[in-house]
């Protein structure tokens, strides 16, 4: 009910506003005839006297009637037809504006808007909040402000603090969550990326010790390398850059998505492109490569797929190898083989559980490619 009466008092607000032009313009045109005729009128009584003493003959005052006449009519002449207008058609203009704006709004807003939602207060969002990222975000504050030393809570909101570019936010809580969970690659990670976004892309020295505490717990890190080789050209090392963007381009797999953007510092650097060399598990060496080019395309499928078997049968000798697991499935998924994929993100779901932070990765990579860890496709 209270909608509806705002409505009402919005509608009769507009309407109001709309009526001024009509109203205010006649009004104003109807007191300047009445004070022109006042003045015109006394003008012309003043004729009659000068006419009657003899001060002015009959023709002389014929002509100062005729003067004051037609100044007359041009003060009370409409100006430039805008008088002429409001006058023509008031009454149905303002029955446009009484019924029928009205009526359109109404009729749009009944198809179109949802008079049958009730409202929701704050506190019902929160209760519920859907997939709603701004309440999910409030909410998860309220709690934080309850349970400060929920490390848990602080590591699930840096990240979305980071991609809202609430920098100070995202550093406050990565902060809390290596102090209450512990220092690990991700999070390290994640507070070298924000401490660089508040400094414009700049590597400071802060976030390069950041960036070696990762690498002293993953020395495979090859985000973190990155990095490092960043700050050695940011800070003017173009040898030492080049040589640590080509370590990197080496070690990576031949299909790593940032190869490109290695490559690009590199030949920034002075050197020139590097094509991995094939030594990360999987990938195919120079021989293998040379010998693809003589086969046929069953004999080059079978050949890749007995280089994913191996990598296989690798990783059942060393399960604790996160990224040979994750290159595994996706080797898998690739060859449209989804239940060898979903056999195998049960095996690195028994080496990294799916409550860690390789787990949520492994499962992010199967929601990717559309793998269930029982089997199936989602």
């Amino acid at each position: 009910m209270f909608l509806w009466l705002a409505f009402a008092a919005l509608t009769a607000a507009v309407a109001a506003v709309l009526f001024t032009p009509f109203n205010g313009r006649l009004a104003v045109t109807g007191r300047r005839a009445t004070s022109a005729s006042l003045v015109y009128r006394d003008q012309l009584l003043e004729v009659d006297r000068d006419l009657a003493s003899g001060l002015i003959g009959v023709l002389e005052a014929d002509y100062a009637k005729a003067e004051i006449a037609r100044r007359l009519i041009c003060a009370t002449k409409p100006e430039n037809g805008a008088t002429g207008f409001f006058r023509a058609s008031p009454k149905w203009l303002k029955w446009t504006i009484v019924v029928f704006l009205p009526f359109v709004s109404i009729s749009l807003y009944l198809p179109l808007g949802r008079p049958d939602v009730p409202s929701r207060p704050l506190a019902g969002r929160l209760a519920d909040p859907g997939n709603d990222m701004a309440v999910l975000i409030v909410k998860a504050e309220r709690h934080l402000s309850e349970n400060p030393d929920d490390g848990r809570g602080w590591d699930v909101l840096a990240p979305i603090y980071y991609n809202a570019m609430r920098i100070a936010d995202a550093e406050k809580a990565y902060r809390n969550a290596i102090r209450l969970l512990g220092p690990s690659p991700i999070r390290l990670d994640g507070l070298a990326e924000t401490l660089m976004a508040g400094a414009n892309g700049v590597v400071t020295e802060e976030t390069r010790k950041v960036l070696e505490q990762s690498l002293s717990l993953e020395p495979d890190n090859a985000r973190a390398k990155f990095y490092v080789a960043l700050s050695l050209e940011q800070a003017g090392q173009p040898g030492q850059a080049k040589v640590a963007f080509e370590a990197l381009a080496q070690e990576s797999p031949a299909d790593a998505p940032w190869l490109p953007l290695v490559n690009e510092h590199i030949a920034k650097n002075g050197g020139a492109p590097v094509v991995a060399d094939g030594k990360a598990p999987g990938n195919p060496t120079e021989e293998d490569v040379a010998a693809a080019q003589d086969m046929s395309s069953s004999q080059q499928q079978q050949m890749i797929r007995g280089m994913v078997e191996s990598l296989d049968a690798k990783l059942v000798a060393e399960p604790n190898n996160f990224e040979g697991w994750m290159r595994l499935v996706r080797s898998y998924a690739v060859l449209n083989d989804k239940d060898r994929a979903a056999s195998a993100l049960k095996r690195a779901l028994s080496a990294f559980p799916a409550e860690g932070e390789e787990g949520r990765q492994l499962m992010a990579l199967a929601r990717e490619l559309g793998i269930a860890a029982e089997g199936g496709t989602e």
